[in-house]
């Protein structure tokens, strides 16, 4: 059928048509550039200018294009919130300051002289237009994230200030407009500061609530990433109603679900996947839009207002770059890379332009209005929006590539040979997911294909079937791959279940064995058989334990039980690393009880491989056990055990399944059986038995969280 006259005039107006010629510029952009090293976020920009009323005029920039772009870019905030590494952050929160102190004062004060002195604003208009160069937008986030490096220290304190920045912003943004309305006073300031704080405790301190409680009582898939959705929106429009932009309401929706989306999860791979594809390219193409390149032919005026926006912006990002860099003795790259992500305005400073542009002061003698901000200067940040990602985009991907490059160097010249293999043995239907995802938190971030689960089928027994393993495994795969991790299936026919997961471990090289408790079985007599008499006869693996009653990510702290002399165990790291990735991917804060000697060690790589965590010391077992028998709701156990015939073994240990079943059936607990020896073929970087070369692993340990 032949397209109809509606369908060619311009712009387009036929819905079908506009989303068509939206996703091929989404999906044709970045297969061209990337063959340039262009970056794509610039591209797609560009092809908003092409493709919008100021260029041929295909689209307009109509309210459909403005819904999904505003989705975009309160998504970039979300992820950048959600993304934030908390324990780093707090770690580093006064570098975040600082940087949101020299990113924030340079561009301000270069604006200021270029406002009164060069362009002859009056005072008020010169404070707002100051304002405009110390905001930034963190328009190349998504493509940094993607190199892996967004748990650096540059792009965490960058993050922090963008929020501290964009705040700051918003609040002189709001004050000048109060001004220009004659309403400034006590009232004022005191309305802003509450509803300020009451925006903040809200979101920071009951979205988490809700969300747990969302998380803990919802397993749907699609559910769960709409109630995502819901809180962004939420978090944006409480606080607009604060009196600020609506972007830091995303922001604080990231940080407030920051601990609840594990990394590692299907569900923070489905959030970053819709984002990339769909919503933040639509964003990119509605900025470009806004271009309109004959203003620039038209007026010189225009042309000397966006010089100085430029210089002011750009050259006052790079000087505050240059002394956080300075400051902290970071290195070129890392300075750059601050640079780059800061120097890019869009969001923030289009808000205040628009605010600024539709506030009327007067009217001239000819009739015209008299605006805050004039024409000039809406002009002059289309230009400035489009400069600075173009610089932002090119400037972060080649330093944020050469950081990358750097890490995958130091990586494989030390923490990349040993084989990290995990095998779950699945036998009951609701426990896969739940051993998937403690699957996913514990393994190294370089390990994409080396998780395998195991479905042992014993048919004298009764004990599984060939439909059921099928059934099993295939959510096991399908779990995996929601978080864009291969998990290998595996069946095996067996006349008993320990004998044919015992040889699957030695046909598999295994490291790692995780098994999950059965809900309200707990350490059964037949499991607690089952596990001293076979799986620890496996001397060379870990053997994991788990029982989750609620999801992993809902855990809000764990209480990690280390027994004296741990540290002597062959195995003993390689435990304490997945105990280190669970509280890296997870969030959740780890509370560790152990003697003087081992809670030295503890804090030693604590400095090198930053998690929020506690120390407590114990003097023995006993107050080590009072510790897990007082666990509140939401909390959980995390207890390195031993057997018999090993150094950090006491004889009370023997009690410890019976304290399970009587003391946490309500919590989810994690029982951690170190290797105990080792195999000749094995890596070394798997042990320390010498303390002294603790510092090694120490080194190790934090390469692998970067």
């Amino acid at each position: 059928m032949l397209l109809s006259i509606q369908h060619v005039s311009l712009p387009i107006e036929d819905p079908l048509l506009k989303f068509l010629i939206e996703l091929i510029i989404i999906l044709c952009i970045p297969l061209l550039l990337n063959k340039i090293k262009v970056p794509h976020l610039l591209g797609l920009i560009i092809a908003g200018a092409v493709i919008g009323p100021n260029g041929f005029n295909v689209l307009a920039r109509d309210s459909s294009i403005v819904v999904t772009g505003t989705t975009g870019l309160l998504y970039i905030m979300f992820l950048a919130g959600l993304e934030i590494d908390m324990g780093d952050f707090k770690k580093n929160k006064w570098k975040s300051i600082t940087f949101s102190l020299y990113t924030f004062i340079v561009p301000f004060v270069l604006g200021l002289i270029g406002g009164y002195y060069i362009l002859h604003f009056s005072i008020l208009t010169t404070v707002l237009f100051a304002s405009l160069f110390s905001s930034h937008t963190l328009i190349v986030y998504p493509m940094v994230s993607k190199l892996g490096i967004a748990k650096k220290i540059a792009v965490n304190i960058t993050v922090g200030g963008t929020m501290i920045t964009d705040v700051l912003s918003l609040v002189v943004l709001a004050v000048v407009v109060g001004m220009s309305q004659g309403d400034v006073g006590t009232s004022f300031w005191v309305k802003l500061s509450v509803s300020m704080l009451v925006f903040a405790l809200v979101v920071l301190l009951v979205f988490p609530i809700i969300a747990r409680w969302f998380f803990k009582n919802v397993e749907d898939k699609i559910s769960q990433y709409i109630f995502v959705i819901v809180m962004i929106y939420l978090a944006a429009l409480l606080a607009e109603l604060a009196g600020i932009e609506a972007i830091i309401g995303a922001f604080f929706a990231g940080l407030a679900l920051n601990r609840l989306i594990p990394h590692t999860s299907s569900l923070m791979n489905r959030v970053e996947f819709v984002g990339n594809a769909i919503f933040i390219p639509f964003f990119l193409i509605s900025v470009g839009m806004l271009i309109d390149f004959n203003a620039f032919i038209q007026s010189w005026e225009t042309l000397g207002v966006a010089g100085v926006m430029l210089i002011a912006s750009i050259g006052g990002k790079y000087v505050a770059a240059i002394l956080t860099k300075k400051t902290f003795r970071f290195t070129d790259d890392e300075g750059r890379l601050i640079f780059g992500m800061s120097a890019a305005s869009a969001a923030a400073t289009l808000a205040s332009v628009m605010v600024g542009y539709n506030i009327i002061l007067s009217e001239n003698e000819a009739g015209e209005p008299i605006r805050l901000l004039n024409e000039h200067v809406l002009n002059g940040s289309i230009l400035l929006i489009l400069i600075s990602c173009t610089i932002s985009s090119f400037v972060s991907m080649a330093s944020a590539q050469r950081i990358a490059d750097e890490d995958k160097e130091e990586t494989a010249a030390g923490a990349g040979d040993e084989e990290e293999k995990i095998l779950l043995a699945v036998n009951h239907e609701h426990t896969v997911e739940k051993m998937v995802n403690l699957g996913l938190l514990i393994k190294n971030h370089a390990n994409k294909d080396r998780l395998f689960a195991l479905n042992v089928i014993n048919e004298d027994k009764s004990e599984s079937s060939a439909k059921n393993a099928e059934k099993l495994l295939g959510q096991a795969v399908n779990m995996a791959a929601a978080a864009d991790v291969v998990l290998n299936p595996i069946t095996r026919h067996d006349n008993d279940v320990v004998a044919g997961i015992n040889n699957v471990i030695k046909e598999q090289n295994i490291t790692d064995l995780i098994i999950g408790l059965e809900e309200e079985k707990g350490f059964s007599t037949s499991f607690i058989y089952n596990l001293y008499n076979g799986y620890l006869r496996n001397k060379q693996i870990n053997v994991i334990v788990y029982n989750a009653v609620q999801p992993i990510s809902t855990i809000k702290k764990y209480a990690v039980l280390i027994p004296a002399n741990a540290e002597h165990e062959p195995g003993f790291f390689h435990s304490l690393l997945r105990v280190w990735n669970i509280g890296k991917n997870s969030g959740a804060k780890m509370s560790f009880y152990a003697n003087e000697k081992t809670t030295q060690i503890l804090k030693s790589i604590s400095k090198k491989a930053n998690i929020e965590a506690v120390f407590n010391t114990v003097d023995n077992w006993q107050e080590a056990q009072n510790a897990a028998c007082s666990l509140e709701q939401d909390e959980g156990l995390i207890l390195l055990m031993a057997n018999r015939g090993m150094h950090s073994y006491v004889s009370r240990m023997q009690e410890v399944p019976e304290l399970l079943n009587n003391n946490l059936n309500n919590n989810n607990y994690i029982v951690i059986y170190p290797f105990s020896q080792l195999d000749d073929t094995v890596s070394e970087k798997r042990s320390v038995s010498n303390l002294d070369d603790f510092a090694d692993i120490g080194h190790i340990i934090s390469r692998i969280f970067k």
